[in-house]
């Protein structure tokens, strides 16, 4: 029988308490004791340390000394500095991605995305929909090609998809954002660098500041 070595151990802690985190099974203020986070994943208590750890470096968790681990706040405040930054970099890498004059191939993923987004509105299914537009956001940046970028923006995808997980339900079906998606498709299906780059900074813009609003206006968990 295989064992997972004690690294491999240390990364599967990591992958699950990081995905509970982004899909707001543990949200912000989520307190827990390391002991029973260790029960809890079948695990010993080194590798859930050594993922908290790490967790605690990407800003997603608090290590409080005899009390455990708790889940960090999300503030508009740090939306607004992740989305700044989202903001620059995103549209120009869509922009560079365009000027590839990628093929129906290479959209195939960022189509079954869109399409994904779609049928879960028609489902209702909100938490569908919001894995979709994190995946089409993901597979565009790797698809742009740009290995260092990915990896640095994927840490901000972590907090931003968690603060769309929480405040999701506090706002209005994401019909606009799936149709801008769309768009983005179209113009990067033409190869138009300037209106890729356009409709994603306008994209960008809309969501950051409708997500923004609702976490300086709604009383969030924050403890």
């Amino acid at each position: 029988m295989h064992v997972l070595s004690g690294k491999s151990r240390a990364d599967e802690a990591y992958s699950r308490l990081k995905s509970d985190i982004r899909e707001n099974r543990m949200p912000p203020g989520y307190l827990e004791p390391e002991p029973e986070l260790a029960t809890r994943l079948g695990m010993s208590r080194t590798p859930v340390h050594e993922a908290l750890i790490r967790l605690q470096a990407e800003g997603m968790v608090e290590l409080v000394p005899r009390r455990g681990a708790r889940v960090l706040p999300i503030s508009a405040e740090d939306m607004r500095e992740i989305y700044g930054i989202l903001k620059a970099l995103e549209p120009e890498a869509a922009a560079r991605l365009a000027a590839q004059n990628p093929d129906e191939r290479a959209l195939a993923p960022l189509d079954a995305a869109n399409d994904a987004m779609t049928a879960a509105l028609e489902d209702g299914d909100l938490d569908a929909w919001a894995a979709a537009d994190d995946r089409f956001h993901q597979t565009l940046l790797r698809l742009h090609g740009n290995r260092r970028l990915a990896q640095f923006v994927s840490s901000l995808f972590d907090q931003s998809h968690r603060a769309r997980m929480v405040t999701l339900r506090l706002r209005e079906p994401p019909i606009i954002s799936t149709a801008e998606h769309r768009v983005i498709l179209e113009f990067l299906r033409r190869g138009d660098v300037d209106g890729t780059r356009d409709a994603f900074r306008r994209h960008r813009e809309r969501t950051s500041s409708e997500l923004i609003a609702i976490l300086e206006n709604y009383r969030l968990p924050q403890l």
